[in-house]
């Protein structure tokens, strides 16, 4: 079992504990700096398998999103009795085709050149289980439209990037250089990094997981 601390103390010692469902280094990052306090503890379920299973059911990827956050939340909630166990998962919808991490830097290419030019929609979704039963969840969207981009300019940007594209849907970060791919944002900005911090904020307050 991966469990990494993010933070020492929570804000409250009544304050049962917060526990990220997942391996994802970007949510941790997002914990850590909003000085929320975590422990990470990765779910290992299979979401191609289910991914693929779902669309087949003819689920929307909202609906996709939202089951693997509640999932991966379920999964694990047994190994931690009381805590609050956070799951998330985020979606990339490109008209009717779905994107997901790519598994190499050809294939981030690949997935930059389709959304090269074209707008597309990135929905989260988190779900907090505690002792086998879900008592929050929040989904949220937002739009992007990526301007046009060069074979030239997708190379430059993956070699400055490195493997960090693999860890994102569609090959690619709005932080730092990722912002020159895009020409409109619209919606939060924390949706586009994963995870519907100011809602689940809002959560953990009401619970003193973090600092009213």
């Amino acid at each position: 079992m991966d469990r990494e601390h993010i933070m020492i103390a929570r804000a409250a010692p009544t304050a049962p504990a917060l526990v990220l469902a997942s391996k994802s280094a970007a949510r941790r990052r997002m914990l850590r700096d909003a000085g929320v306090p975590a422990i990470s503890d990765s779910a290992g379920i299979d979401e191609d398998e289910i991914k693929a299973a779902m669309r087949a059911e003819g689920a929307s990827a909202s609906e996709v999103a939202e089951s693997l956050a509640e999932l991966k939340a379920r999964r694990i909630s047994s190994r931690h009795p009381g805590a609050l166990v956070l799951g998330a998962d985020q979606m990339l919808a490109l008209d009717d085709v779905w994107l997901d991490k790519p598994r190499s830097r050809d294939e981030a290419a690949q997935h930059l050149a389709m959304l090269s030019g074209r707008s597309h929609g990135l929905i989260v979704s988190a779900v907090i289980v505690q002792d086998g039963t879900r008592i929050w969840h929040h989904s949220d969207r937002a739009e992007l439209k990526m301007r046009p981009l060069s074979e030239t300019f997708i190379a430059a940007y993956l070699d400055a990037m490195g493997d960090g594209v693999l860890e994102t849907v569609g090959g690619y970060r709005l932080e730092g250089l990722g912002a020159q791919l895009f020409t409109r944002v619209m919606g939060d900005y924390f949706t586009v990094l994963g995870l519907p911090l100011l809602p689940l904020l809002d959560f953990l307050r009401n619970h003193e997981v973090v600092m009213t």
